[in-house]
């Protein structure tokens, strides 16, 4: 991986690791705090709010993160990028504002959710402006390579949604008080981002347009992302709203708890993609296939790895896991959590992939992919939810995910890169089937619990045990397959700053046989 990818990538991890930890702490609160059935509530219009604002800012924030980064020889090339997405951005938050208002002002909302759900609705107009800039701002940085600056702008909004929503929640404001703190949050970053982007070009030049601004390029960049975008979302969020619509009730909020958990398998795909789309977008216009190639296929097996070593975790703790982290009545989000997690392994996969296509900025086959995976999606839940409610979801959900990979591979080709050179299919088989055993027995073995004395909690014991043993285990496994080389754990090491760089080096410089790659 190049220096600049993984310094980039290094800066979003340190602060998803910073957001982590604070979700893991406040994620408990707040689902205690709202309960079962107004979690549902927030969760469907969060999902509702997801996949509106694909039309309003899927175009902008994927257009701006690509152009600004691309290698142009034009004076002024950055400046005219933003100031175009400026506009564009400004625009459509108008537009998509009014829309919501609308559709809450003459009874849409309340007739497809039910009254109960205008007032949310309603804030969700001023939550078109700050979701819009919010975004804007953190993909622009993040377009000049400015980590550095987008990544604890997130963490900061994360922190602010939490010191704001857990109050405003236990003061009885329920789930429009946990809304209430999500749109403000995002109100603020945006306007610390764009202070920022300001130090960067001049704001004052966003009404400029140059006359050799690729425009229609860029228009025709933004409608195919909106329609990527919107599929893939819909991935994400469908099964929510159709689960709300079609059953409704506490099981809404049981399945919402069961995705929060299997959403963690995404952590470090999701870091990776949000690199990927600028730092490919540079090699593609240089036409650095071989080093494509190259990072792809590594990618590809490092991510089968991790996710499926995660995967087995979660498994082998969701009877656990769930009561204890979000809380006693959640415990029936443990079966449909079990059926995501296969899915949930494929969706990882992905990720990666899609982020190289949209680099190179041809989507025809992403979004051909994508939406074949949302199409089944869609189906199996209309299908499945009516009978078997929230297993029904989860089931048809798993399929919907792990149906992308497969066709996230053949459009992987088409665009002109090939994932699975360095995949290492057996070895990483048998480094997951070897592990699986151990990692799923050991919480049987492991069934006392640990007494917190200074806040008189009481915790299973398993949770602390089995997740470094099962690290231990299958990275044992892992090396002794050669699913993972030493050779390249030593590249990766010297490729990352100090001190592990400086580590990477001498084991390279004092073992040159035993760490070649």
């Amino acid at each position: 991986m190049d220096r600049s990818i993984l310094s980039g990538f290094l800066s979003i991890a340190s602060a998803k690791a910073i957001s982590l930890v604070m979700g893991i702490l406040t994620t408990p609160v707040l689902y205690q705090l709202l309960g079962p059935r107004r979690i549902g509530i927030f969760g469907t219009v969060v999902s509702v709010q997801a996949l509106f604002m694909i039309f309003v800012s899927a175009g902008v924030t994927d257009g701006v993160r690509k152009y600004v980064a691309e290698d142009r020889d034009r004076d002024r090339w950055e400046g005219a990028v933003v100031g175009f997405y400026f506009r564009l951005a400004l625009l459509l938050a108008a537009a998509g504002a009014l829309l919501m208002f609308s559709a809450t002002h003459f009874g849409l909302v309340g007739t497809v959710f039910g009254q109960a759900y205008e007032p949310l609705f309603y804030l969700l107009v001023v939550g078109v402006f700050a979701a819009q800039f919010w975004g804007y701002a953190r993909r622009t940085l993040m377009g000049f390579g400015l980590e550095r600056y987008s990544e604890p702008l997130k963490v900061f909004n994360h922190g602010l949604f939490v010191g704001l929503a857990l109050p405003l929640v236990a003061l009885g404001f329920g789930a429009a008080g946990a809304l209430a703190g999500r749109v403000f949050s995002g109100l603020v970053a945006a306007v610390v981002g764009l202070a920022i982007i300001a130090r960067k070009v001049s704001l004052r030049g966003a009404t400029a347009s140059p006359d050799w601004l690729p425009r229609r390029e860029m228009l025709t960049f933004n409608s195919l992302t909106i329609l990527l975008m919107f599929l893939m979302m819909s991935l994400y969020h469908v099964d929510v709203v159709m689960l709300q619509v079609l059953v409704g009730g506490a099981a809404v909020g049981y399945y919402k708890g069961a995705l929060t958990l299997a959403e963690f398998l995404w952590m470090v795909p999701l870091m990776i993609q949000s690199v990927f789309v600028h730092s490919m977008s540079e090699l593609w216009s240089n036409d650095r296939v071989d080093r494509i190639n190259e990072i792809a296929a590594r990618t590809t097996r490092y991510t089968l790895l991790l996710t499926a070593l995660m995967g087995l975790g979660l498994v082998a703790l969701a009877d656990v896991a769930v009561p204890t982290y979000l809380g006693s009545e959640y415990a029936p989000a443990v079966t449909p959590l079990v059926l995501l997690v296969p899915g949930a392994v494929g969706f990882a996969l992905a990720r990666p992939l899609l982020a190289i296509e949209q680099g190179k900025g041809d989507l025809r086959y992403p979004i051909a992919a994508t939406g074949a995976s949302a199409v089944v999606n869609a189906l199996l839940n209309l299908a499945l939810i009516p009978r078997f409610g929230m297993r029904g979801a989860a089931v048809a959900t798993s399929v919907g995910y792990a149906s992308m990979f497969g066709f996230h591979l053949w459009s992987a080709r088409r665009v002109g890169f090939q994932p699975l050179a360095d995949l290492r299919v057996g070895r990483v088989v048998a480094t997951v089937a070897l592990a699986a055993g151990p990692i799923l027995a050991l919480p049987r073995f492991v069934t006392a619990d640990l007494v917190v004395p200074a806040v008189g909690v009481s915790l299973p014991l398993s949770l602390f045990v089995v997740p470094p043993a099962g690290l231990l285990v299958f990275l044992t496994i892992a090396y002794l397959t050669g699913a993972v080389g030493v050779g390249e754990t030593v590249d990766v090491l010297a490729s990352c700053p100090d001190p592990l760089g400086t580590v990477g080096r001498r084991l390279r410089r004092r073992f040159p046989e035993r760490t070649a790659s």
